[in-house]
């Protein structure tokens, strides 16, 4: 059976909008970031069936687009490995002390799903549902982070699914986002290729 060509559902909205969750809602305080070990880099395996796009660190189907399941990597860089005066030091600590969310310095389902919930219809210019179902907190190779199941869905068009891994660490926090639309295959090339995620 001849399946309908899909538009490539690239997860670039939500990386922009975790971006901006991460610098804006401060979830986590410099006191919190500097209990956390030093990581340099997140390596992960790309399931054969993916292959690099135009844009840096997203990996779509090669199949597309009769598939539009994509991969996309990303880095947030908090900038506080630079030397500081003690002022300057002393200043950014503060401003991290009024942006913490709560006592436990972690974020929130309700706040990840409302924030995306509102940017996502504001980019769509309608509620597209956007659920958070599952909201884990996971440990990869000793750094803390969630595992966040999510999906939405535009008008007609299909349901879309996504997988988000967010690994931090003292000055980095590494993010995967494995997105599908309902009928994409590759449910357990995605699960595969999480169980490599390694960060060191």
């Amino acid at each position: 059976m001849l399946r309908m060509k899909k538009r490539l559902l690239v997860p670039i909205l939500i990386m922009t909008f975790m971006t901006a969750f991460l610098s804006e809602a401060g979830a986590v305080s410099v006191h919190a970031e500097e209990e956390l070990k030093i990581a340099k880099q997140c390596t992960f395996v790309i399931p054969a069936q993916f292959t690099p796009s135009s844009e840096k660190n997203l990996f779509i189907d090669k199949s597309y687009p009769m598939e539009s399941g994509s991969i996309k990597y990303s880095v947030y860089y908090n900038g506080m490995d630079v030397i500081m005066t003690n002022r300057e030091r002393e200043e950014a600590e503060k401003k991290a002390e009024e942006k913490v969310i709560d006592s436990s310095g972690e974020m929130t389902k309700k706040e990840y799903e409302e924030l995306l919930s509102a940017n996502y219809n504001k980019e769509y210019g309608t509620d597209v549902g956007f659920n958070v179902t599952d909201f884990d907190t996971i440990e990869i190779d000793g750094f803390p982070g969630y595992k966040i199941e999510a999906n939405y869905k535009v008008g007609d068009e299909e349901p879309i699914f996504q997988t988000v891994y967010m690994i931090r660490s003292r000055y980095r926090t590494f993010t995967v986002i494995y997105q599908r639309a309902e009928d994409d295959e590759c449910s357990e090339s995605f699960e595969k290729s999480a169980k490599t995620i390694h960060v060191m």
